[in-house]
């Protein structure tokens, strides 16, 4: 497992979760611009706004917050958010922009007081900078180290009250002293349906799309829980719709879209299909080993375990056991086949030797 999380899905991956050059466009334009009008992750939207009001009561600046959750799930748009309730600028950067303490002094010395940093995947932050970030956040403070050697010197630097959100999609991979520097955390959970309907009719209504309530509920049903693969969903049922028909998305439009998009009813696209075919005609429905089934589909070992296999876990398609990779009945029945009788003893021979 790629620990270190560099290795993006790929670009052509309309279910993946990573945004493109387009995805960024689009969401800054459909990004809500305060809590009332942001849609889902009810639980940190209630608690994140009686964090900024009692800051405002106070006349200060709101505790450190640390969002965590799956790419696409809204913590940029969150962190817009909180600038804007209170009242602030925000400044932009990301983990593996920041390898040298210096790297980070220099924004740390720039901040306007008040001001929000947003910090995107916190967790691949270099180690020295994460150690000066402890006292910035703590005591506002940073030392900045001038010369080298028996003669260098700490020259204290103080820093404006400012709030740092940070954002990681590895919450584990933080360390404790950290985490514990943050006033609030939240987590962010996958949409339910009912909430990417809304999501999807918002969206439409700003691009200026008609459609219809079960075409939106046919998009939500295969976006994976997350709103930025439900948003480009909608753009590319929208394209269908206005070349193919009169521009209305209805259930019918956005079945015959999707189908042609490769996207089936349960979210999964091409790359999902052939590892549980790949799985189920050739060896069974496993056991098998990781790299026998990523020969199997032309893949390599970290694709099928990074970009494909999250989702079908969570779905409940498959299992990963000590043995190898094993279907559910639940894949079986997606793929409209039959499950093999007393197949344990080919299947469990392959798992031993497709390690």
């Amino acid at each position: 497992m790629n620990w270190d999380d560099t290795a993006p899905e790929s670009p052509d991956r309309l279910v993946g979760a990573d945004a493109d050059g387009e995805d960024t466009a689009v969401e800054a334009a459909l990004r809500p611009k305060d809590l009332d009008e942001f849609v889902g992750q009810e639980k940190v939207r209630q608690q994140l706004d009686l964090v900024l009001r009692a800051a405002l009561q106070r006349g200060g600046t709101a505790d450190h917050v640390l969002l965590s959750g799956a790419p696409g799930l809204g913590k940029t748009t969150l962190s817009m958010i909180i600038a804007a309730e209170m009242g602030a600028p925000i400044r932009i950067t990301s983990g593996p922009a920041i390898q040298h303490a210096g790297d980070l002094a220099a924004i740390l010395s720039s901040l306007q007081e008040g001001e929000v940093l947003f910090l995107d995947e916190i967790h691949r932050m270099s180690r020295p900078a994460e150690e000066m970030l402890y006292m910035a956040m703590e005591d506002f403070r940073v030392d900045v180290i001038v010369g080298k050697g028996p003669g260098a010197t700490a020259i204290p630097l103080e820093l404006p009250p400012f709030t740092l959100v940070g954002a990681t999609t590895r919450a584990g991979l933080l360390p404790p002293p950290l985490r514990d520097r943050f006033g609030f955390t939240g987590h962010m959970e996958f949409y339910a349906p009912a909430e990417l309907e809304r999501v999807i009719h918002r969206s439409a209504r700003l691009l200026d799309v008609d459609i219809e309530a079960d075409g939106a509920a046919e998009i939500a049903g295969r976006s994976r829980g997350t709103p930025r693969i439900a948003n480009r969903l909608l753009r590319r049922v929208r394209d269908y719709a206005q070349v193919k028909v009169d521009g209305v998305i209805t259930r019918e439009v956005a079945e015959t879209a999707l189908r042609v998009y490769e996207v089936d009813g349960r979210g999964l696209d091409r790359l999902d299909r052939a590892v549980l075919e790949a799985l189920l005609k050739l060896f069974g429905g496993g056991p098998v080993g990781l790299s026998t089934l990523a020969v199997a589909v032309g893949e390599e070992r970290e694709t099928v375990e990074e970009v494909a296999e999250p989702f079908l876990v969570r779905e409940g398609l498959l299992a990963r056991t000590p043995r190898g990779r094993v279907a559910t009945p639940a894949a079986w029945a997606h793929l409209g086949l039959v499950p093999p009788q007393h197949s344990a003893g080919a299947s469990g021979q392959q798992g031993l030797f497709g390690a």
